[in-house]
């Protein structure tokens, strides 16, 4: 089988990439490993209830031009996602229980209550500091880059508007802890910020770079902001990138699991399938799982033993605990909201095992994904789950079956403060551990993705010393959600596309 392209896994990064290909006009392939497309954001159904295995909080894709890489990667390749929207989360935090929305005044009341007229000072002088950062942050559009000498272009015609924050690009590029430390004294701020970090990157603020954290702002406290939830859940995200890929003649192989990425010559020609098939690319095979795996699919000699040894030493998020629940909804309060985050200690650090959970119930939002009178649950413990507590653990074992018991518990625990009587309520039970992440998302040791720190590492971006071969997904670009996927995905397709395909893209989604 011959085709241009070939991309490896149905992650959001993957499909981005390859829908955007697809675009463009090159004859793509992704195979994808897993029966379900959608790598660490697909859904699945147990007895009439509909699960996200993945994230729940999204931001920016309900309305266009966005600054959301994943919407410019939608309006690309002309899919719709109709999602429901709402302000609204809560918050179970050590100092007390309260919903707060996105945008900038309903958490000065909630910082006047708990802390008073210092901390809201506080706040609103870093949101001042922030502004012209966050403005900087989002002058050009993740749809414009490219990773050659093309850029020049491609993003040029953004740099009169780059230029009125020349000052502040610097700034950017540190640990957002340097911006936050110089202003903020305020222990409970600190403690927030610091778990906001936590969840764009998987790090604190001393790991997380400006850049991100100025994203969040630009995105979560404008004027008049709201969340989104895709309708249909993160299932109806995956089937619109999908369905994108399709209306532009690619194709996705499911069940194809790539054992090894084919060399010859000094590059990259094609993938070899499991089952022993073999898939030509005479232009690129892409790469969309993470940079431990990625190594896995290289013969030994295919890249330099110093990019290989470099790119292994990457360092890691912990892995998850998951808690799928399908719950009779009958008699609870109709005050619930969409989404719960809660802390059991500040102290013990906002990275420590099991201290954060969150919750997400979207069914109050989308009452499609449970059948009438029921609700779908999905608590996880967010990359803070150690690997080496399970390693080397028989699934099949009785041992396995009491540890998923007892490192469930903190979720169970956390749900009892919003829902008393959740387990007495439960029509569906399902707990997913590290060894169910790396086994059904092809994830190296369940990982999250990369924990490389803002001012420390570098993330590689999408090219490899190895030519015809290149990466998107997780491991390319900062952070881990599902907006920088997109970005890295797009990133990779805009660099094989020429500057005209991609400027002409740039023209078509309102980036110029």
């Amino acid at each position: 089988m011959k085709t241009d392209v070939v991309v490896i896994g149905s992650g959001v990064g993957g499909l981005s990439c390859a829908a955007l290909l697809a675009r463009y006009g090159f004859d793509v392939i992704v195979c994808e490993s897993h029966s379900i497309p959608g790598g660490a954001a697909h859904a699945f159904e147990r007895n009439g209830f509909k699960f996200d295995s993945g994230p729940s909080l999204y931001s920016g894709l309900s309305y266009s031009p966005s600054a959301n890489p994943l919407r410019q990667v939608l309006d690309a390749i002309g899919s719709g996602l109709p999602c429901v929207t709402y302000d609204t989360w809560g918050c179970c935090l050590p100092e007390a229980d309260f919903d707060t929305t996105v945008g900038a005044e309903q958490f000065c009341e909630v910082l006047m209550r708990l802390r008073g007229e210092d901390a809201v000072r506080e706040w609103r002088q870093l949101q001042r500091i922030m502004e012209p950062l966050a403005s900087a942050a989002t002058a050009i559009p993740s749809a414009a880059l490219r990773f050659d000498w093309g850029a020049v272009k491609t993003m040029g015609r953004f740099a009169p508007s780059l230029a009125r924050y020349t000052g502040n690009v610097l700034k950017l590029t540190g640990p957002f802890s340097k911006i936050m430390d110089g202003v903020v004294k305020d222990p409970f701020i600190q403690n927030w910020l610091n778990l906001l970090c936590f969840l764009l990157s998987g790090l604190p603020a001393d790991g997380t770079s400006a850049a991100e954290v100025a994203f969040m702002f630009a995105d979560w406290y404008r004027p008049g902001v709201q969340l989104d939830y895709p309708i249909g859940g993160s299932g109806a995200l995956v089937d619109a990138l999908v369905k994108g890929l399709e209306r532009h003649g690619g194709k996705l192989m499911l069940g194809a699991h790539v054992e090894q990425v084919l060399v010859e010559g000094g590059r990259a020609v094609g993938v070899r399938l499991r089952d022993g098939k073999e898939i030509r690319a005479q232009r690129a095979v892409i790469s969309g799982t993470s940079v431990w795996d990625t190594l896995k699919l290289l013969p030994e000699k295919a890249v330099p033993e110093k990019f290989r040894n470099q790119r292994q030493a990457t360092p890691e998020c912990d892995s998850f605990m998951h808690l799928h629940l399908g719950i009779d909804a009958q008699g609870l309060s109709a005050n619930l909201a969409c989404h719960y985050i809660v802390v059991n200690n500040w102290e013990l650090g906002i990275t420590a095992p099991q201290n954060v959970v969150l919750i997400s119930i979207p069914s109050i939002l989308d009452p499609s994904l449970a059948p009438p009178g029921k609700h779908v649950i999905h608590a996880y413990t967010p990359g803070n789950e150690p690997y080496a507590l399970w390693q080397g653990m028989d699934r099949k074992s009785p041992e396995y079956a009491q540890q998923k018991r007892l490192r469930a518990e903190v979720m169970w625990q956390a749900l009892e403060r919003i829902i008393p009587d959740i387990r007495l309520r439960c029509e569906v039970t399902l707990v997913g551990t590290p060894l169910t992440h790396e086994r059904f998302l092809r994830r190296d040791r369940g990982s999250y993705g990369p924990a490389i720190k803002a001012g420390v590492g570098m993330f590689p971006g999408p090219s490899t010393p190895l030519p015809g071969f290149m990466c998107c997904g997780d491991s390319t670009f900062p952070g881990i959600g599902l907006p920088a996927v997109a970005a890295s995905g797009m990133i990779a397709a805009n660099t094989l596309a020429s500057v005209q395909q991609h400027s002409a893209m740039l023209q078509d989604i309102g980036c110029v």
